[in-house]
């Protein structure tokens, strides 16, 4: 049995697996290095995974994760070399772009991006990442993911850029004054998490075409700014994301007006990381 992990900064999806079944998945806390520490990470699985194992120990572990960076790799493996009693060798840990390569792509080279909250790219060689355009945030990059529509979404929802009764219908649904807005975005943590929770309202607007233009638009970004670096000639491009996801027809329209082709698009890497693994 082997243990996989796909972890974010809210949640981890553990699938234990046999010869590529799942044979159970276990959702966990989020398990992110540059926030928590090593102990705290301990005490996450301890409470949370080891009690779900069902005694059992796997032979060895595949983490993903957002925030595992090389400096902070060694943590993540003594926390779980720590819960699991494992040794260090049997577990493998990576970050979350390499968790969307290897689910989109498998064991051939390709183009492999993540469209969520965040955005992120690279060309993977089929085993490792070869090359990464940095995403640089939400503020400085992020192209195309929900906290940057959601940001774009915004601006032209307070500047009066959008179909008249947009807005009202905006500040019903969410009970919110222009202030609030400012307040959560410039004065609260995490304003990129705020500003993906829009993408639902934008989803369901898409048939505005001011909207709808405003989505192409910065997919259209993401796809020039960050996928045309690599060899986008020769290579498709894949996708692994909620945003990808749910208005995959626009992305296939700015991929096909840009001249790149298409690849898989999922919603979340762990039947890919299956396939991979087996």
């Amino acid at each position: 049995m082997i243990l996989i992990a796909d972890s974010g900064s809210t949640k981890t999806d553990w699938c234990m697996a046999e010869k590529g079944v799942a044979i159970k998945r276990i959702p966990t806390k989020g398990m992110n290095p540059f926030f928590q520490s090593e102990d705290e990470m301990v005490e996450e699985m301890k409470h949370s995974l080891l009690p779900e194992l069902d005694g059992k120990r796997p032979e060895a572990v595949y983490f993903y994760g957002a925030g595992c960076a090389f400096d902070k790799v060694e943590i993540v493996r003594r926390a779980i070399s720590c819960v699991l009693s494992l040794d260090m060798a049997a577990i493998e840990v990576n970050s979350d772009m390499l968790a969307a390569a290897r689910s989109v792509c498998g064991h051939e080279a390709g183009i492999a991006c993540i469209l969520g909250t965040g955005s992120n790219s690279c060309f993977y060689n089929g085993k490792e990442i070869e090359a990464n355009v940095s995403p640089l945030g939400f503020i400085l990059g992020d192209e195309g993911s929900g906290a940057v529509l959601g940001k774009l979404f915004i601006g032209d929802l307070l500047k009066n850029q959008l179909p008249a009764g947009l807005k009202e219908k905006f500040f019903e649904r969410y009970q919110l004054t222009p202030a609030d807005i400012i307040d959560r975005v410039y004065r609260k943590p995490f304003p990129n998490r705020y500003l993906a929770t829009l993408s639902p309202f934008i989803s369901e607007h898409i048939t505005i075409p001011e909207v709808r233009q405003l989505v192409k638009q910065s997919f259209k970004a993401f796809l020039v700014r960050n996928v045309m670096q690599y060899d986008y000639q020769h290579y498709a491009v894949g996708f692994n994301g909620s945003v990808a996801w749910y208005y995959r027809d626009i992305l296939e329209e700015a991929l096909s007006e840009t001249g790149l082709k298409m690849g898989i698009i999922i919603k979340a890497p762990m039947e890919g990381l299956l396939k991979y693994h087996q």
